[in-house]
């Protein structure tokens, strides 16, 4: 079983244990109605509450599985460069998280991810997506929180996990795991799915805006999901985006 990521193990730096609480907080997506993310110390306490849906066995995500579906993305703006396109595919595992994994393929059927910008990009650690470019259908899909699922498998490198701000939140915004990141299990990330094709082409989203607001410089997720694509668009014209999902 992996263990949560505590303390400072020998092989983690100080600098490093800095960054990734930082960057875990920013996890807990933003889903009231004002434009700041919660504080790290309120992150770290939802964390904390969180840490009691991981109670089964943590498994590494390499066995094959029964059932689930293919869902390709077809991303825009590769390296932050208008045309230069790729795609992904992501296996959705009904065994690791069913609600998660029902409501990530509904999202997809429905065509929400089809415009909506990678807005969060961290190299060796996620990939952050799910506001959708309308704020009309976003705020749709605001109160229709799920249920939890208890953490099976552990967010490596390539799994795909819903985003929360706290226990019974889900909505729709996910992430990607750029790296082997098993300090998230002990605290309610859920992988519903996994990139099993094109990690190359994820590799390549744009990061260079960097971590979001207030932390930094990146897109306020309060502000898209007012303004939408708008937002983005004129103020985060490199970021990568999804120009056509596909749930097969």
């Amino acid at each position: 079983a992996a263990s949560a990521f505590t303390g400072v193990p020998s092989s983690v730096s100080r600098s490093t244990l800095k960054h990734h609480n930082s960057a875990v907080s920013e996890l807990f997506a933003t889903t009231g109605e004002t434009d700041g993310s919660i504080s790290r110390r309120e992150a770290l306490q939802v964390a904390s509450a969180a840490a009691v849906l991981a109670t089964s066995t943590v498994v590494n995500a390499d066995d094959e599985g029964a059932g689930g579906k293919l869902v390709e993305f077809t991303v825009n703006n590769l390296d932050g460069e208008e045309g230069k396109t790729g795609t992904f595919v992501v296996k959705t595992r009904p065994d690791w998280a069913p609600i998660g994994e029902e409501r990530f393929v509904a999202l997809a059927e429905s065509s929400f991810f089809d415009g909506c910008r990678a807005f969060r990009v961290l190299p060796g650690f996620i990939v952050q997506f799910g506001i959708n470019g309308d704020p009309a259908v976003q705020s749709k899909w605001r109160s229709s929180s799920l249920k939890d699922d208890p953490v099976k498998v552990s967010n490596s490198r390539g799994t795909v996990v819903f985003a929360t701000a706290g226990p019974g939140t889900r909505t729709t915004q996910l992430f990607v795991n750029l790296g082997n990141n098993s300090f998230l299990d002990k605290q309610g990330f859920s992988p519903l799915g996994e990139v099993v094709e094109g990690m190359d082409v994820v590799e390549r989203f744009y990061s260079g805006y960097g971590e979001g607001a207030p932390s930094g410089r990146g897109p306020n997720q309060g502000l898209i999901q007012k303004q939408g694509n708008s937002y983005l668009e004129a103020s985060y014209p490199k970021l990568s985006y999804f120009s056509k999902v596909v749930a097969k």
